[in-house]
């Protein structure tokens, strides 16, 4: 995002709209720190400057990554969806992605206001690689760009911020411990904020099957942090 100083009356408004920080003052007219800059579009579409003084301007390989991961409106045209991710793991009731014995975990790395060098979600990407078992979920956009014998990403995009990119993959109910203390471990030697979701299908007994794990290992976790609403026809155990 580029911002026309000739029209720019340095009014301010922009400011409070910049999830990253990005937008700067001087000599009473912004400008965008462009090594900041996500490229999310947020300030563009807002529409709040009085002036219309931001610019689109094309955006190549590599900042193009940028943009892919930071605005929701971006359609992937790998997998033809929209967002970071698939429809995620919340809606598991609907999509069953993951199968009985099956634990799906997806990994933000970097939030709005805070966001991530792609450098950093290398290291995630790497450690989950090393894993026997572990799985990549084929159709998250992320999952295209990652080597998936060795978890690393291009070197050209490794500098490239974004707001926050999800890496979504599916293990083994036996390894779900060791997969979350790896996402623990690898996290603490990380630059940003890293969360995490994990699901399953249910149990017999109603609960779904890799909250005992978590539970008896005594890890910390919140019970439907999410609740999807889902118009779909949800699977019949």
């Amino acid at each position: 995002m580029l911002i026309d100083e000739e029209k720019c009356i340095g009014c301010k408004q922009c400011l409070p709209y910049c999830p990253a920080g990005a937008i700067l003052f001087h000599d009473k007219k912004a400008s965008i720190d462009l090594d900041e800059c996500v490229e999310c579009n947020v300030c563009y579409r807002v529409g709040v400057c009085p002036e219309e003084a931001f610019v689109q301007q094309p955006l190549a390989w590599p900042r193009s990554v940028r943009a892919v991961y930071s605005d929701p409106l971006n359609v992937h045209k790998e997998t033809g969806l929209a967002g970071r991710g698939t429809e995620e793991i919340k809606t598991n009731d609907v999509t069953g992605r993951f199968k009985s014995g099956e634990i799906g975990v997806a990994i933000e790395v970097g939030r709005p206001g805070i966001g991530s060098r792609l450098r950093e979600l290398e290291k995630m990407s790497i450690a989950l690689a090393g894993i026997e078992g572990v799985k990549f979920e084929p159709k998250n956009p992320l999952t295209g760009l990652i080597d998936l014998s060795s978890g690393k990403l291009p070197a050209d995009i490794l500098n490239e911020k974004v707001l926050s990119a999800i890496i979504e993959v599916a293990v083994p109910r036996a390894l779900l411990l060791e997969v979350v203390r790896t996402i623990k471990n690898t996290a603490e030697a990380m630059d940003t904020v890293v969360s995490v979701d994990v699901a399953s299908r249910p149990g017999k007994d109603g609960r779904w099957e890799g909250e005992a794990l978590l539970y008896g290992a005594d890890i910390y976790y919140r019970p439907n942090a999410k609740i999807n609403i889902g118009l779909g026809k949800p699977l019949i155990p």
